[in-house]
C-alpha cells in the first residue's frame, strides 16, 4: 500500500477525516473506502487532532514480547491472549491521562496498534494485510495495582483517558517489523521492535476474525515490550513508530 499519513480532526466542531501532507490537509470523506473522496483542504495550524479513527471495539493482546512475559513473571502463552478495553477509554494526543483515585500505581505500556480498514471475519494469516489499513502509535495505561487485586484486567485497564491513540494512522509500514520506543520525560523507557512479537500480525488479525467479526476502523493492540513502569501526576508521555510523528500526553 501507498504510504499515507491519515488523521482525523475537528474544526468549529466538525469532525473530519483527511491526508496530512506537510502542513496541509486533504479532507476525504472515508479513508475506508476504495476509492479516496477528496473535499476540499485547510491548513494543520487551523484544526484539533483527535483520536484517528472511531473504532467499534478495541482488542488488545497481552504478553506478546517474550521479554516482557518474563518482565511479568509469566509464561509465554501458547495462542493469543485477548482482552477488551472499552472505547469511552480513548484519548486524543495532547490529551491527559487522568490518575484514578481508587489506584496508587499507574503504568505506562507502548505499543504499535493495527487499524482496520475492511470487514474482516475468518480469515487465515496470509490474507490478513488485506485487510489492514494501517498503524498508530498506542498506550495501554494500567492501574497495575488494581489489575493485581482484580487478578483480572477488565477495571485496571477501562478508565476514562487510558487508552491514548494516535496521532495518526500510518499506512505503507510493514506491520511487523517497526520500530516502537517510549520516552517518560523525555528518557527512553521502552524500545523494540515488532519482529520480536510471538504472533505477527497475520496470526493477531486471523485469531481475532474467529473470535469476532472485525469492522472497519476497529483498533487491534499488538502488545507492549519490556520496560513497563509506573507514571505520576505531570509526567509527559511520549509513544513514536518508526520515524512517524508521536503520540504525547501528561499524566493529570
Amino acid at each position: 500500500m501507498e504510504a499515507k499519513i491519515i488523521g482525523r480532526f475537528s474544526k468549529n466542531k466538525e469532525l473530519f477525516y483527511g491526508l496530512v501532507e506537510g502542513s496541509r490537509i486533504r479532507i476525504i470523506d472515508s479513508p475506508f473506502s476504495e476509492v479516496l473522496s477528496f473535499s476540499g483542504s485547510c491548513n494543520i495550524e487551523e484544526v484539533n487532532i483527535e483520536v484517528p479513527c472511531e473504532p467499534s471495539k478495541i482488542i488488545c493482546l497481552g504478553l506478546n514480547y517474550t521479554d516482557h512475559a518474563k518482565e511479568m513473571g509469566l509464561n509465554t502463552p501458547a495462542e493469543p491472549l485477548i482482552f477488551i478495553k472499552p472505547v469511552s477509554s480513548l484519548l486524543r494526543t495532547g490529551g491527559f491521562i487522568e490518575y484514578p483515585v481508587m489506584s496508587k500505581q499507574v503504568d505506562y505500556e507502548a505499543e504499535m496498534a493495527i487499524i482496520i480498514g475492511r470487514k474482516c471475519r475468518k480469515i487465515e494469516p496470509k490474507d490478513a494485510r488485506h485487510y489492514i489499513l494501517g498503524c498508530t502509535c498506542a498506550n495501554d495505561i494500567t492501574a497495575r495495582d488494581l489489575q493485581a487485586i482484580d487478578k483480572q484486567w477488565t477495571r485496571a485497564k477501562s478508565f476514562d483517558s487510558f487508552l491514548p491513540l494516535g496521532p495518526y494512522i500510518f499506512t505503507g509500514l510493514d506491520p511487523d517489523n517497526i520500530n516502537i520506543r517510549l520516552k517518560l520525560n523525555g528518557e527512553i523507557k521502552q524500545e523494540s521492535n515488532t519482529a520480536n512479537f510471538i504472533f505477527n500480525t497475520g496470526e493477531i488479525v486471523s485469531y481475532i476474525s474467529w473470535v469476532m467479526t472485525l469492522l472497519p476502523g476497529d483498533v487491534i493492540l499488538t502488545g507492549t515490550p519490556s520496560g513497563v513502569g509506573s507514571v505520576k501526576k505531570g509526567d509527559r508521555v511520549e509513544v513514536s513508530i518508526d520515524n512517524m510523528p508521536s503520540l504525547v500526553n501528561i499524566v493529570s
